[in-house]
């Protein structure tokens, strides 16, 4: 009897948890909201980075870890905005975002290690290590907006 009252329990849990999270589903106008507002703010975080490097602005080595430590967060934050349900939506993203969905997340993936790897030497302060490691993070931008963005 116990083992059956238990099974139902988690039954009705698992089946609960499962509602609750079809409620929870963001709507595609939303999920395109989030990942433009996410791609917006990884442009407020490198852009004085790349002054820095460029020596249109002091380098600070505590701005850049910061700036770089946001970037490594939100560079893992808009792939799930990119989903089938948000392809009829206006965006400047290009259809091959969806049906090309190796070589995209193959481009997330890139962005994600190079804004880990600049996040790193940020970090440590590493001013040579963040020239290089910048480069690999526009180098990953650049072949994502090339593929997948319209100009």
């Amino acid at each position: 009897m116990r083992t059956r009252l238990l099974a139902a329990a988690v039954a009705a849990a698992a089946l609960g948890g499962a509602s609750l999270e079809a409620l929870a589903q963001a709507k595609p106008d939303v999920l395109v909201k989030q990942r433009q507002a996410a791609m917006t703010l990884q442009g407020k975080y490198l852009g004085p980075i790349g002054a820095m490097l460029k020596g249109a602005r002091p380098y600070d080595a505590d701005v850049v870890a910061l700036n770089a430590t946001f970037l490594e967060n939100l560079a893992r934050m808009p792939w799930d905005g990119f989903v089938a349900s948000t392809s009829g939506i206006k965006s400047k993203t290009k259809p091959a975002a969806f049906t090309n969905t190796a070589k995209f997340q193959a481009d997330a993936e890139a962005l994600e290690a190079a804004t880990a790897k600049l996040g790193a030497v940020a970090r440590a302060k590493d001013q040579a290590g963040v020239k290089a490691a910048f480069g690999g993070v526009a180098k990953a931008c650049g072949s994502c907006h090339d593929d997948f963005r319209e100009k």
